[in-house]
């Protein structure tokens, strides 16, 4: 019997909604947390839904999944089911994907008011009461004092409020998004009434929760002004297993993995890439653009605007294990947030995988985000905001010299505390606290 194996380990109950076989960014990490708890003397039990209607699957993450775990799972009732006759919209909004006010749809319309004034605080809240009642049970049965529940879908956060009230568990709420703040909500045509709620809700769970971790420094602040309660950061990060060198593409490669939705199109990549292809012949012989993910229909427009198209390389949705090719081939990987105030707490989960792939990263986003201080403390890249064009440009002329003299590379500083291992241990650290 191994060491790991004699020790004797705290039960924590999780409770998530993104679980393999979901695809995406929200499953990985709870995930990777479950992978190395054990070692540092916890016991995750995981409690997700038993049909769930994911927007994207990835079988592959199903091997990842620890074989000594214990998996409960309850029926959900999703909305998204009864309104399958709308497929094309509900797929649409249930993956975060929002059009435009002024290309909304009338149905696109009806559906975002039903889901912002009909579902407090998402369409996931039908899993509540059943979840509250099994779980209930369980927990007194099998002894467990400490619950973790992360949101997004925020009603996984009041299947907590309600286990807390009920049984006086020790509660820690993950958030891996803001609430209120992050910018869909506000497309939601939420009336004042739905929006009290939200905020009464928001700031219901965040002081009656034991222990509040986040994802962002930004956030933090923001919710140090709702409640005194102690938060933590713990942000995402890159597994061991993402290390390693692939041979780089031949072409002068500018990749960006994961979902490219229309919101973030960065107009001033796309002009400075079109200057760069007219003004430069070698740049326009040896030029890829490879999206791999969801791509957003206007995207694809503006890249055709700027006749880009003929160097486009369009790869769609792949498992994340591809993706991950795709990106540690990358001659420069690119990181595209929304020029918003909204999004300045927002890291995309792939920015840790991009730290350790010993690509030069370009990142295009918003002033004072947490995206521009990892990128500069970690020396992995250039952050830019909307109004640098010039400076945009030169930069991919210098990294477009150093491909042709096969030099081009960086030289990471400090990226091994955004190890899924070491975060862990953070997390191990708050939940034997208690």
């Amino acid at each position: 019997m191994s060491l790991e194996e004699k020790m004797t380990k705290k039960k924590v109950l999780i409770i998530t909604y993104y679980w393999p076989p979901a695809g995406g960014p929200g499953v990985q990490r709870w995930l990777k947390f479950v992978k190395y708890l054990p070692k540092f003397g916890v016991e995750p039990v995981i409690y997700c839904p038993l049909n769930p209607i994911y927007p994207q699957k990835d079988d592959s993450l199903l091997n990842e999944i620890p074989k000594k775990i214990t998996i409960l799972k309850q029926p959900i009732n999703e909305p998204y089911k009864l309104a399958g006759f709308f497929s094309k919209t509900s797929k649409t909004i249930s993956k975060g994907i929002i059009p435009e006010q002024k290309k909304q749809s009338i149905i696109q319309k009806a559906m975002l008011f039903v889901r912002g004034n009909f579902f407090i605080p998402d369409a996931r809240k039908n899993w509540i009461k059943p979840s509250v009642r099994y779980l209930t049970t369980y927990i007194q049965d099998y002894g467990i004092d400490t619950i973790i529940t992360t949101g997004p879908p925020h009603s996984l956060h009041i299947i907590g409020l309600q286990l807390k009230e009920v049984l006086g568990v020790n509660w820690i709420a993950d958030f891996r998004d803001p609430w209120t703040t992050i910018g869909y909500h506000k497309q939601l045509k939420l009336t004042k009434i739905a929006a009290k709620k939200h905020k009464n809700l928001e700031h219901k769970v965040l002081n009656s929760a034991d222990t509040i971790i986040v994802t962002s420094k930004v956030t933090k602040t923001e919710f140090k002004a709702i409640t005194n309660k102690p938060i933590k950061v713990i942000t995402n990060g890159y597994d061991i297993e993402t290390n390693g060198v692939e041979n780089l593409d031949n072409d002068f490669t500018l990749a960006h993995i994961g979902s490219f939705l229309s919101k973030r199109n960065p107009e001033i990549l796309w002009k400075a890439l079109s200057e760069l292809v007219s003004e430069n012949e070698d740049f326009a012989k040896k030029f890829r653009l490879n999206l791999v993910g969801l791509i957003g229909e206007e995207i694809l427009k503006t890249i055709k605007k700027y006749n880009l198209t003929k160097y486009l390389n369009n790869i769609g949705y792949v498992p994340h294990k591809e993706s991950v090719v795709f990106q540690k081939k990358a001659q420069v990987l690119l990181l595209i947030e929304i020029d918003s105030v909204d999004t300045k707490a927002i890291i995309p989960g792939k920015l840790f995988e991009y730290l350790v792939s010993n690509r030069p990263i370009i990142a295009i986003g918003p002033k004072g985000s947490d995206v521009e201080t990892i990128i500069q403390k970690t020396n992995t890249g250039d952050y830019f905001y909307y109004d640098a064009l010039n400076d945009l440009k030169t930069k991919i002329s210098i990294h477009f010299e150093a491909f042709k003299n096969k030099n081009l590379k960086v030289n990471a500083i400090g990226v091994n505390q955004y190890s899924r291992e070491n975060l862990t241990k953070n997390l191990s650290e708050i939940i034997l606290k208690k």
